[in-house]
């Protein structure tokens, strides 16, 4: 399926359907098809962009569309991630958070047990959580930079 026969569909199911969070599935995949077409990509990356919406078959008419959908989306997204390095917005803060957060809880429990006891523990979970989600949003964001300035992110928000 071409992108632009991809995206023609997806603009049709907006139309047929009431469901807001059914919508918002629907324009997110408009919206990375979108800018797929508008990037200038080898026809080798189109041809296997294509056969990927061919294997993710959206056209097939579905029982519970936005369970399907909204899981196609995120295997679509993986897809472009693993094999084009395009990524949504604001992934790397996301995951920065993340790792951050668990790291410093953990690295805060520590120094709570060895240096103030039990009440050591609750402080020095909620201090290292935040010290390292703060770290983890710093670095993140830093890489989601770096990520826009190389052109290699697609905007998945609702247009």
């Amino acid at each position: 399926m071409k992108i632009n026969e991809a995206s023609k569909f997806f603009k049709n199911l907006v139309t047929e359907t009431d469901e807001k969070s059914e919508i918002r599935v629907y324009k997110k995949f408009i919206a990375i098809l979108s800018q797929l077409d508008n990037r200038d990509l080898s026809d080798e990356q189109l041809q296997a962009i294509e056969d990927r919406l061919d294997v993710l078959a959206v056209d097939v008419d579905r029982d519970n569309r936005k369970k399907y959908f909204k899981q196609k989306l995120t295997e679509f997204s993986s897809y472009l991630k693993k094999e084009l390095s395009l990524i949504s917005e604001e992934y790397f803060i996301a995951m920065g958070m993340s790792v951050g957060m668990c790291l410093g809880m953990s690295l805060g429990m520590t120094f709570g047990i060895i240096y103030g006891g039990s009440n050591g523990l609750v402080y020095g979970m909620t201090f290292g959580m935040m010290i390292g989600m703060s770290i983890g949003l710093a670095i993140g964001a830093s890489m989601d930079t770096k990520a826009k300035k190389e052109g290699k992110v697609l905007v998945t928000k609702s247009i």
